[in-house]
């Protein structure tokens, strides 16, 4: 058959397409999470970098603690409990001051659910607090602080009331989240038996975060909340720490770039690994409709302070999550910060003028620290029921997240239920349960590598088959002319 122009015009084209369908994946290696790539030219939607690629000026030079958790702060223990089996989508945290702690709160929400809050004001004579609570069920879910009690009391730990060790009354504040319904049942909520089950299981290593706990049912600004964690250790030797639920009326996504607020107060290379979403994913989800909600925290630090500065440090704390959410601490939140401190020696006193500057740092990295753990909460929580998470909505940003990145635990979501609702462990019992689903992981840097010279090798023969079709075709006409 006579070779035509048309056909000469498919050869080069053949070779062409092959070469199109291999660049981009040369092109465009995956960054390593300690690099922050300039946006990508190649053809589709390209990945911005995050905001968090540079540290601001307020946390250059400072590290997260060796779990970047608030178990980082001596003396603090944490513990979970959950159900997501049947109609459940609840859950119970519970922050264990080992040693007992000096107390404080701050409270701005206009709906909030708690106890214990009055003894802890600095003209109360309560001078510690065993435990705290936060747990989802609304009011309801008070009943696991005194699930938290039996076992302090079981551990003899509380005020002393008697001439005998058994003979205390732990000191267990708490606030609760609004998840009421959230799995599908109006009476599947945190009892008592959650918050033995909680300080049961509690431990000063890693947190795991996401959706267990407090925050199994959590919810922010219509994606799925959670639990997240945080800790920074600054200069003069001063351990802060934040954990949060976060359930909140407000949005913690910037409109403008579908990006995180949180992130942006995020350490050096603390969220490196994290992009903003591609413009083309970029449709904030809508805060409004709900009206139950409430984002509740504790803050700790390693340094000593009397009961108003604990006080004060709670506040601070309330700064934080006002960066992180917008709005925050409305007429719907019952938003709520409690703050521990666990240091021995001379208290800090926010009435000492010596004091001061200590007290100034420490109340800065509190705001920071519990902004920080807002945006782990939300990074590591995974979808539930109906609720879609941060990652899901915005696949782009997580990309390059690996598996078991800001606690998010690998895994798929198992159901966790005790043998008998109705049954209650006995003490020293542990019922921990699995952990939430997690992102996939991601291929590696050399991995990447290969797959762009494959890519570069397969373009260069589709180009050298090219020309080889064009000059069998061109030589045989030259000797027609």
């Amino acid at each position: 058959m006579a070779p035509t122009p048309q056909r000469w015009a498919a050869a080069a084209l053949a070779g062409l397409c092959l070469v199109a369908v291999s660049m981009p994946a040369a092109a465009a290696p995956s960054p390593s999470p300690s690099t922050s790539p300039s946006p990508s030219t190649s053809a589709g939607p390209s990945v911005r970098p995050s905001a968090s690629a540079q540290p601001s000026d307020a946390t250059a030079g400072e590290q997260p603690g060796p779990t970047n958790s608030i178990t980082d702060v001596s003396g603090i223990a944490v513990g979970s409990y959950q159900r997501t089996d049947g109609d459940y989508l609840t859950g119970t945290t519970v922050v264990h001051a080992v040693h007992g702690a000096v107390g404080g709160v701050d409270q701005r929400g206009g709906a909030p659910g708690t106890r214990e809050t009055d003894l802890l004001s600095p003209l109360n004579s309560n001078p510690s607090v065993n435990a705290v609570l936060l747990t989802g069920g609304s009011a309801y879910g008070l009943d696991a602080a005194g699930g938290v009690m039996s076992w302090l009391e079981q551990h003899h730990e509380g005020v002393a009331v008697g001439p005998s060790a058994e003979q205390v009354v732990p000191i267990v504040p708490g606030a609760v989240i609004f998840d009421l319904g959230r799995g599908g049942g109006f009476g599947a909520r945190p009892t008592a038996d959650f918050g033995t089950r909680a300080i049961t299981t509690s431990t000063t290593g890693p947190v795991l975060s996401g959706t267990v706990g407090g925050g199994t049912g959590a919810r922010a600004g219509g994606l799925k909340g959670g639990l997240g964690t945080a800790s920074v250790k600054l200069a003069n030797g001063d351990v802060v720490g934040a954990i949060v639920i976060v359930n909140a009326a407000g949005s913690t996504v910037d409109p403008a770039d579908c990006s995180l607020y949180g992130v942006k107060e995020g350490l050096p290379s603390e969220f490196g690994d994290l992009r903003t979403p591609t413009a083309a994913q970029c449709h904030p989800q809508s805060a409004g409709g709900q009206s139950l909600n409430t984002t509740i925290a504790v803050i700790a630090t390693s340094a000593p302070l009397d009961k108003a500065g604990a006080a004060r440090m709670a506040g601070a704390g309330q700064d934080g999550m006002a960066r992180a959410v917008n709005p925050s601490h409305s007429l719907v939140d019952g938003d709520t910060v409690f703050a521990l401190s666990t240091g021995t020696g001379n208290k800090l006193s926010p009435s000492d003028p010596t004091a001061t500057d200590r007290l100034d740092g420490l109340y800065a990295a509190a705001a920071s620290t519990l902004t920080r753990a807002i945006a782990h909460a939300m990074l590591a929580a995974t979808s539930a029921k109906s609720i879609v998470s941060y990652c899901d909505k915005y696949p782009s940003a997580c990309a390059n997240v690996p598996t078991g990145e800001y606690g998010r635990a690998a895994g798929p979501v198992v159901a966790t239920a005790p043998a008998s609702a109705s049954a209650s462990p006995s003490a020293g019992t542990t019922a921990a349960p699995a952990p939430p689903g997690s992102l996939p992981p991601v291929a590696s840097a050399s991995s990447n590598r290969a797959v762009a010279w494959i890519s570069i090798g397969i373009a260069g023969v589709g180009i050298l088959l090219a020309l080889l079709l064009i000059s069998a075709r061109i030589g045989p006409r030259r000797g027609r002319l």
